[in-house]
């Protein structure tokens, strides 16, 4: 990269320096490495050797890494220049101009789904390079920026944003604050670093994603909430009970024939709205359905025979009654229910009911009383011994989501190792992870578990090296879930 870094030295203008080395220091992000992380090994890496290398190209790499580094990285880098500007080494004429940019004006282009949103922030070097800076931010991907680019043209870019809205009833283009632009972006590219492998974006993001980082320093700070622009306030357990309510009242409904299964069903998709898509239950779009219906529900929730059977009719309903309130264009309405209409011919395939696989209803209700079908594996795994008798104790009588019960089915669990001394605090540790298991916090605690078991690791062994964990990282949250997303095998002194 020092040595691409000559390349540098040949450009006329910052941003196609800043568009280099974004790309450059793209070519490690979203990745992992064992045992360290990778923008502190190979980042804070580049710099050090850059400096050691005190060449007029390492030189403007590092300026450039100043500006676009993490914080870390552009701290060391910056100290790094100053030192070899003071000693001598040459720099190119447009290295002061380095992230010297001013917002010119932000743009949103929305579609009438609410399925993404895709902002253009505009800037400029004095007046000078104007440029455009696009995102894509997928509200059926979480909220995450999943696309990134940069255009010169921006005259051309935003003409062409606004006669598509003028020719498409179903986009909608306008300006907005800053602030808000701001907000939006910085909400949408942290919900991309969440820990996925490999991180769901285009392949161009990562060569951008630097860029963009440090562009959204230079827009405005501020109070605005963040994306979507129309996000709705949370709804309470009240609110929701009468928006379901309202919906199986409506004409919309009236053909439903199981109006308990519909009620349940309905339940289900104002909860999806509510916690998976930024509390919007009423934003319909096939996008959205498709994934609810095949994706979400049967990783997620357990459903009744009565409740499989009614859920793509309810969710039909559901599609003409939220598009009627919230005002979505006929073209809309239709595609939605054609995608609904489709989808239900793969509904039976794709929900596959636990019971078939002759899972005792009785013990699938006592590890699911929340019906979180997603929950299954890592409660078993928590507590195996759950039918049965042991002694006088009928396991089968045993209530895991019981304080007390689950005391009683971890010492069943342990009764090898009573005579240690430590045994209380033992067995308090192992409720402490058992807790975090039943509950899902932080999920980092099940995948780290998964991936020990997938070694052919031992289940106590598994558990011991988490309990290790928990007790090191203490009550920080964040340094915990760090921690299990390193851990790759059982270390030896475990």
């Amino acid at each position: 990269m020092v040595q691409a870094a000559r390349e540098l030295l040949a450009v006329r203008s910052p941003l196609d320096a800043e568009l280099m080395v974004s790309d450059m220091v793209g070519a490690w992000w979203g990745r992992r490495l064992r045992g360290g992380d990778v923008e502190q090994v190979l980042g804070e890496g580049l710099v050090d050797y850059a400096a050691k290398a005190g060449t007029p190209a390492s030189l403007t790499l590092l300026i450039c890494l100043a500006y676009l580094g993490t914080a870390r990285q552009g701290a060391k880098a910056e100290g790094a220049a100053l030192a070899m500007m003071e000693s001598g080494v040459a720099r190119p004429g447009w290295a002061d101009r380095v992230g010297a940019v001013k917002p010119t004006g932000c743009y949103v282009s929305r579609d009438a789904y609410g399925d993404q949103d895709t902002v253009v922030c505009t800037f400029a070097y004095s007046g000078q390079d104007r440029h455009a800076l696009v995102l894509v931010v997928d509200y059926n991907m979480s909220g995450m920026a999943r696309d990134a680019w940069v255009s010169s043209q921006v005259d051309k870019l935003l003409e062409q944003a606004r006669a598509e809205a003028e020719a498409n009833p179903m986009l909608l283009f306008e300006e907005i604050e800053p602030q808000q632009a701001r907000a939006l972006l910085e909400s949408a590219m942290k919900a991309t670093r969440e820990p996925k492998t490999p991180p769901p974006v285009s392949d161009s993001y990562s060569a951008y994603h630097a860029f963009a980082r440090s562009r959204l320093k230079a827009l405005p700070p501020g109070r605005k909430r963040p994306a979507p622009l129309h996000i709705e306030a949370p709804y309470s357990r009240e609110r929701r009970a009468m928006l379901a309510a309202e919906f199986l009242a409506s004409d919309a409904a009236e053909h439903l024939s199981d109006p308990s299964a519909a009620s349940r069903c309905a339940d289900h998709i104002i909860d999806y709205g509510c916690e998976q898509d930024f509390s919007r239950p009423l934003r319909v779009s096939p996008t959205k359905c498709e994934t609810f219906l095949l994706d979400w529900l049967p990783r997620k929730v357990m459903l009744s025979q009565a409740e499989q059977e009614a859920m793509p009719h309810v969710l039909s309903a559901w599609v003409r009654f939220a598009a009627r309130r919230t005002g979505l264009p006929e073209q809309g309405l239709k595609a939605t229910l054609d995608a609904v209409w489709e989808a239900t011919g793969r509904w039976g395939e794709v929900y596959k009911d636990p019971t078939s696989f002759g899972l005792d209803l009785a013990l699938l209700e006592r590890l699911l009383p929340d019906g979180d079908l997603s929950a299954l594996a890592r409660r078993v795994f928590a507590f195996p011994f759950l039918q049965g008798v042991h002694g006088d104790v009928d396991l089968d009588r045993l209530n895991p989501a019981d304080d007390a019960d689950r005391r009683t089915l971890l010492e069943i669990d342990h009764v090898v190792e009573t005579g240690r001394d430590d045994y209380e605090e033992h067995l308090a540790w192992h409720e402490e992870i058992a807790t975090r298991l039943w509950e899902g916090d932080p999920p980092q605690l099940w995948e780290a578990a998964q991936r020990l078991l997938d070694l052919g690791h031992d289940r106590h062994d598994v558990l011991h090296v988490l309990i290790e964990i928990a007790e090191r990282m203490g009550g920080d949250p964040e340094e915990l879930a760090a921690a299990l997303d390193d851990i790759a095998d059982i270390p030896d002194e475990i």
